[in-house]
Order: structure tokens, then sequence, then C-alpha cells
């Protein structure tokens, strides 16, 4: 259960830097607020780890990006969830919060980029409903059925938040479905070896298709998106569903899908006339991870005036190789395990 929300004071634990060159998706510079010491994050509770101010008009938009690095101080599996959110004066969350969540495996852990360290993005799109000072933030979240003595250590240096310098014009914010924590939602989405069929993200999930126009002054778009997956390995509580129970094993068996992030441009017969994607990238999910964060990027597509229209769809496409069935995280109240953004370039 969380227990409230430890907050570090600004001026203990971060500075503040303006990068002049593109940062994540940004087509402008960006102001990024970097975590100067450690900060604990104790078990069962969520804590604000950086913040940082902005002064928005109404209907001004911000990418907002954060990044967490963490240690362990348990060779346990402990759960981790990271979000990015917007505050407003009264401290009640505006809109929603961009999240990614996957279990630290271990201090012991050898395979991670750094040995021990476990890092998490999230992005988010905010958009201001009316004009004031909003504050920004990295939340980390942290829970272990094992242990309640343990916790983990968000890291100086590799823990940071930015905020995108100039109004993201236009830009839009994409969102999976309803999936609870549980997996129990209607419109949560599952992929295992009792179908062939990939599923598409943002595409094909029961929802309308969301068709999004690049402006008039746009030579390019950039987008991203993060997905988070879930193994559903035997007696798991966060996959309940008839299809995938009979093909769940033990844990230990991890899962492997595959992956494409695409952005198409379409013809005024809503066609595609142009096809934009990443290179198909095979995903290993440990069952250890449990939940696992897979990012996205088209940087620089340009936009054709011959395709006849300037709207675009986005989607991800993944689809089950082996393992242990997959779920692909949705909403959970406001928070976003699986989100997309496109924005205008216009330099």
């Amino acid at each position: 259960m969380r227990r409230g929300i430890v907050v570090i004071l600004l001026t203990l634990a971060m500075s503040a830097a303006t990068a002049t060159a593109p940062a994540g998706a940004d087509a402008a510079p960006v102001t990024r607020m970097t975590l100067d010491q450690d900060v604990p994050l104790p078990a069962g509770t969520t804590t604000s780890v950086v913040r940082q101010a902005v002064d928005l008009a109404a209907g001004e938009s911000r990418h907002i990006r954060g990044r967490i690095n963490t240690t362990s101080s348990t060779a346990r599996v402990v759960a981790l969830t990271h979000r990015v959110l917007c505050l407003d004066s009264a401290g009640r969350q505006v809109g929603d919060s961009g999240a990614t969540a996957r279990n630290h495996e271990g201090s012991d852990t050898t395979y991670y980029a750094e040995s021990g360290h476990l890092p998490l993005i999230a992005d988010l799109l905010f958009t201001a409903p009316s004009a004031g000072t909003y504050v920004c933030e990295v939340r980390a979240w942290t829970a272990s059925t094992a242990s309640d003595t343990y916790f983990l250590t968000a890291t100086a240096g590799g823990t940071w938040l930015e905020i995108s310098a100039a109004d993201q014009s236009g830009a839009q914010w994409w969102a999976n479905p309803e999936c609870s924590s549980r997996g129990t939602s209607p419109t949560c989405t599952y992929i295992g070896p009792w179908s062939s069929d990939p599923a598409w993200v943002f595409y094909r999930d029961g929802t309308p298709v969301l068709k999004w126009r690049a402006a008039d002054d746009a030579r390019a778009v950039r987008a991203l998106a993060n997905v988070t997956l879930t193994t559903c390995y035997k007696n798991t509580a966060s996959c309940q569903n008839s299809t995938v129970e009979p093909h769940m094993k033990t844990r230990g068996t991890d899962s492997v899908v595959d992956a494409r992030f695409q952005l198409a441009q379409l013809d005024p017969a809503g066609r595609t006339c142009h096809l934009h994607s990443t290179p198909m990238s095979r995903l290993s999910i440990r069952d250890d991870a449990h939940h696992y964060a897979a990012y996205f990027s088209l940087p620089d597509i340009p936009v054709d005036p011959s395709c006849g229209t300037r709207q675009f769809i986005m989607r991800v496409h993944i689809k089950y190789v082996s393992g242990n069935p997959v779920k692909i995280d949705g909403r959970q109240s406001s928070t976003q395990l699986t989100h997309g953004i496109a924005m205008n370039l216009t330099d």
C-alpha cells in the first residue's frame, strides 16, 4: 500500500541546466533538472524525487521527460514504477501522468548496462488548462512482498527531469485503453501462443483510431512511444484472463516478443501514403523483471505534401514469439503505462 509522498527539497537535491541541443523528441532546447544527491526510495512509499516549476499560458504544451536511475539494497526482486506528472498551485495532479515500470532485479544484477543500476524513462505531453505556474516532477513507487526493510536509491547524476523550453503547439498525446494492475479490465490486450496475430498498440485496441494532423508550417514530425509489457507466469496477480491462464508457465520461463514502431501519413481516402517504421526489435522480457519498458523513436519524419493530407496515425506492432504470455499495459486511473507523442518540426 502506498503510504504518502516523500518530497525532496529543490534546494538540496537538484541543479538546473538548459540544453541547447534537442533532447528526446523535442524540436527546441530543454531545461534539465538533475539530481545532485542520492535519494532513498523506502519500501511501499511514493517519493517525489525531482521537481521543476514552469509558467504556462492557457493551452500551452510542454514535453516532459523524466529519467530515474536506481540501485538496490537487496539482491531480491523489488517492484518499481516511475512516473512523470504535473501539479497545479494547490498540489493537485493535472491531466495524465506518463509512467513505466520494471522490477529491480537486485543489487547483484550484472546484465544491466551498469551492473546493479536500473534506469527507467517516462514521457508526458502536458497541456495547461489555464494560465499559471505548474510543478512537474519525477515520482517513484517501490514495493516488495518479500521484505519491507529494503530500499532502492535514486542516484545522483543519472536521475533528471527535462521540460521543453518552447510551446509544443499542435502536439498530440496517444494512450492505451484502461488495463488494471491485475489485468481484469475488458480492454486489456494479451498476446501469446493461442494466436499468431500481432497486437497493434494505439491502432487495433478496441478504441477509435486517433488521426493527428501535422501543423501547416511543419516540415517534419518527431514521434516517440513508450510501451510497458508484463509477463504472465503462473500465480502472478498481474494477469487475469481465461485465454491466458492455460498458457502460463512457471516463473523463469520468460517471454520474447518482436516489436516495431510506425508512423503513417494518410491520403484523402484514409489509406497509407507513406509508412515510416523503426527496425523490428526482438525483446527478451525476464519474468524477474516482470514489467518491461520498451522505448521507440522516429526523430525526423518528413511531411509529404503530395499525399494530399497532413494526417498521421501512430501504432506499435507487437508479436508474441515464445515463453510466457504478455500483457500490454495501459491506463491505470490517471496513469498511462503505455503512451506516445507526436510533435511538429518547423525549423
